[in-house]
C-alpha cells in the first residue's frame, strides 16, 4: 500500500472504535506506513488528517516506538494542528509518550525522547489548555504538564496559574480534572 491507496482508505475510517481499530490493525502490521499516515495526519487543512490522527492514537497506544523514528516531525508539526477533531488524539498521543517517559519502568522513550522534544510537547501542552480546545485535550496537558513538572521547576507555577485563571470559565470536567491536578502540585 502506497501513501496514495492509504490516504483512500482512511475515507473509510469514521469516529466508530471498530473503524478506527481496523485501522489501526492495518498499520501495526504494516510499520512502514506509518511515515505516510503521519505525514496525512499533518496535512492540517484537509479534513482527512483528522481520521489520520485517529488511527495514529490507536497505533501509538498499541506500539509507541513505531513513533519514534518520527518524533522530530512529530513533535514540530504539534503546533499546527487545528481542528478540534485531530488536536484531542495529538495530545492524547503526547500523554503517551510522556506518561511512558515518566515510568518507573524503564523504557525506550527515555532513550527516543529528547529535551527537544519534551520542550515542544510541552509548549504545545500549554498551548491546548490556553487556547479554545475542548476538554480532553486540556485534560491530557494536564496530565503531561504535571509529569513535565518532574523535569521542569518553571512548569508547576506557570501550570497553576493558567488552571486558576480558567477555572471558573471552566466547563464541570475541566474544573475536576483542573482540582485534581492543582492538588498534585501544592
Amino acid at each position: 500500500m502506497n501513501k496514495e491507496a492509504l490516504f483512500k482508505s482512511l475515507d473509510y475510517v469514521n469516529h466508530s472504535r471498530e473503524k478506527r481499530q481496523e485501522m489501526a490493525t492495518l498499520i501495526l502490521t504494516n510499520p512502514h506506513l506509518i511515515p505516510h499516515l503521519l505525514s496525512i495526519a499533518l496535512t492540517i487543512d484537509n479534513p482527512i488528517s483528522c481520521r489520520a490522527c485517529w488511527v495514529l492514537e490507536f497505533t501509538a497506544k498499541k506500539q509507541l516506538d513505531y513513533l519514534f523514528p518520527y518524533l522530530d516531525s512529530f513533535t514540530a508539526s504539534l503546533h499546527k494542528v487545528h481542528f478540534d477533531s485531530a488536536v484531542r488524539p495529538m495530545a492524547k498521543i503526547c500523554e503517551y509518550l510522556i506518561t511512558s517517559y515518566f515510568s518507573q519502568k524503564k523504557t525506550a522513550t527515555k532513550k527516543h525522547l529528547t529535551n527537544e522534544h519534551l520542550e515542544r510537547i510541552t509548549a504545545n501542552c500549554f498551548d491546548w489548555l490556553i487556547g479554545d480546545h475542548k476538554v480532553a485535550a486540556q485534560a491530557y496537558s494536564m496530565t503531561c504538564l504535571l509529569l513535565l513538572g518532574r523535569k521542569y521547576d518553571w512548569i508547576y507555577p506557570e501550570l497553576r496559574m493558567v488552571l486558576e485563571q480558567n477555572y471558573a470559565n471552566g466547563s464541570a470536567a475541566y474544573k475536576a480534572r483542573a482540582r485534581m491536578t492543582l492538588e498534585k502540585i501544592k
